[in-house]
């Protein structure tokens, strides 16, 4: 059954890359395949470098780690690149039979040059200078490796903190590394060595660190 699913999506995201053409990038990532290779299919690649066999993306992370929580699917938000092209995307979420979240189907739409061409239609006909198009929220970041995935949850729970790592007392360092586990950064695999490194810690001290409050 999950082979015919898979058959399935593979079917769909081809459709859907066929109908909205080259700028648009289709990828299946099996949640069942997230040691580091989180992709069973893309189509247009090319988008954001990624290829079969790359790395789960925060999203896929994210559903891992609270799948009991997501209720419906992701749809029309923004992403970017470290090119800074920004896309256009939406998260479908595939449940097996027995309801657990078996796969994730991607779809990001290039809107690089929609946006370019936007701004410069906005400056021809707004009056006021400097007003530039606004969104809800900044985009995401699509990563292309895994070490770049833990990153921003990193960054993230730094300035949850207040204080850089090398200055943290163990009470500060205890709630920055819940605040990764939370969001799911040890799913990654061989993620503990770099936040062990990273807040001048062992192995040991970090997963001692974990839940050690709650």
């Amino acid at each position: 059954m999950a082979n015919s699913r898979l058959e399935l999506l593979k079917q769909i995201a081809h459709a859907l890359a066929i109908y909205f053409g080259e700028s648009c990038e289709v990828v299946i990532h099996d949640l069942g395949q997230t040691s580091n290779h989180s992709i069973v299919y893309i189509e247009n690649g090319h988008l954001t470098g990624r290829k079969i066999g790359d790395a789960p993306s925060q999203v896929v992370l994210d559903a891992l780690h609270n799948s009991w929580r997501i209720q419906s699917d992701q749809l029309a938000y923004l992403t970017k690149t470290d090119t800074g092209r920004i896309f256009k995307s939406s998260t479908v979420y595939i449940r097996g039979d027995n309801g657990e979240l078996s796969y994730i189907l991607g779809i990001n739409y290039d809107i690089t040059t929609l946006l370019t061409l936007e701004s410069s239609l906005h400056s021809l006909t707004d009056c006021a200078q400097g007003s530039v198009p606004d969104t809800a929220s900044p985009p995401r970041r699509i990563t292309t490796d895994v070490s770049q995935l833990l990153d921003q949850p990193i960054q993230q729970a730094v300035d949850l903190v207040g204080v850089p790592a090398p200055l943290m007392n163990k009470e500060e360092k205890i709630r920055a590394i819940n605040y990764l586990n939370d969001a799911g950064a040890f799913l990654i695999t061989k993620s503990g060595d770099k936040v062990a490194k990273y807040f001048g810690i062992s192995k040991y001290t970090l997963y001692s660190y974990v839940d050690i409050n709650k």
